[in-house]
């Protein structure tokens, strides 16, 4: 039989039957999670990033006048040293608005005195806080202003940090895991037309028909269901998306706004619905033809 004459042996029309909303499912959601992980990964390179270099210096003194005269002894001591780009001493002002989703502003009023706030100093360094960097500004800092407590700020959020890696391994185990259940899926759908078709195959094969001809329709048609549902599932997983990134925008966070996607995480999740029909494609015809080896 000539290649281009091949029988349809799959008559059926296009986007019917349960395979093209299965893989329009599959590839939403494989476009879902790794979206997902795309942001997570996003955020925690622009953090790390932004907070690599930064130390902070606390002068943890109850006296305000002791505490603003450390504070400035600290600021000038680090000033002239090597390997900090820049410092500031964070006002008061900027430090009771970060304390007052907690404290709220009448607790001065109520106990008749206000809370001490310890100082802060922001550190910028030229490159990595690392501990010896460290140690040699607790060597100038320690004795101006006995009460300053040094730490990295990417040390508080390693933990978190920590957990949107771990939760990023995790939307890339899930699109791992939905690859295998398409391929499952299409291999079930595979062997059921194999099997439903079996007298219609062996006739092509007395007709003079070859295996891979016969795998070539099987592919074509399950190319086509995967195509038309891999791009109901890219839109339905767009709606998502774009939903979800509307709501998030909208909390000001700061590790938030850095996971917004760039233009290479579209493209990458403008490929998902490609690459599932090409695995739908291949999963199909590496089915059909062990099938027919073993049926003929």
């Amino acid at each position: 039989m000539p290649l281009g004459r091949a029988v349809d042996i799959i008559p059926q029309a296009r986007m019917s039957g349960p395979m093209p909303w299965v893989i329009a499912i599959m590839v939403a959601m494989t476009a879902i999670a790794l979206a997902a992980g795309l942001a997570l990964g996003n955020a925690v390179s622009s953090a790390r990033a932004e907070i690599e270099g930064g130390v902070t210096v606390q002068i943890i003194e109850p006296r305000a006048d002791i505490r603003a005269a450390q504070a400035a002894r600290a600021v000038k001591a680090m000033k002239n040293m090597p390997g900090i780009a820049g410092l500031r001493l964070v006002p008061q002002e900027e430090l009771d608005a970060l304390i007052e989703p907690w404290l709220g502003t009448g607790i001065a009023a109520a106990t008749g005195a206000a809370i001490p706030v310890p100082a802060l100093i922001d550190v910028r360094l030229k490159g990595p806080a690392t501990p010896a960097q460290l140690a040699a500004i607790g060597k100038r800092v320690t004795p101006v202003a006995p009460s300053a407590r040094i730490d990295a700020q990417s040390n508080w959020l390693r933990p978190v940090f920590e957990a949107m890696v771990s939760l990023q391994w995790l939307s890339i185990a899930l699109v791992a895991l939905l690859a295998l259940a398409l391929s499952a899926a299409v291999l079930l759908a595979a062997r059921s037309a194999l099997g439903a078709n079996r007298d219609t195959i062996e006739i092509v094969h007395l007709l003079g028909g070859t295996d891979a001809q016969v795998a070539r329709v099987f592919q074509r048609s399950i190319g086509y269901d995967a195509a038309g549902g891999g791009t109901v599932g890219l839109a339905l997983a767009l709606v998502v998306i774009l939903s979800l990134a509307r709501r998030f925008s909208g909390l000001g966070a700061g590790l938030v706004d850095n996971g917004a996607l760039i233009w290479s995480d579209w493209l990458l999740l403008a490929v998902v619905p490609i690459l599932a029909t090409l695995l739908a494609m291949l999963t199909a015809r590496l089915t059909v033809l062990h099938a027919l080896r073993r049926m003929l």
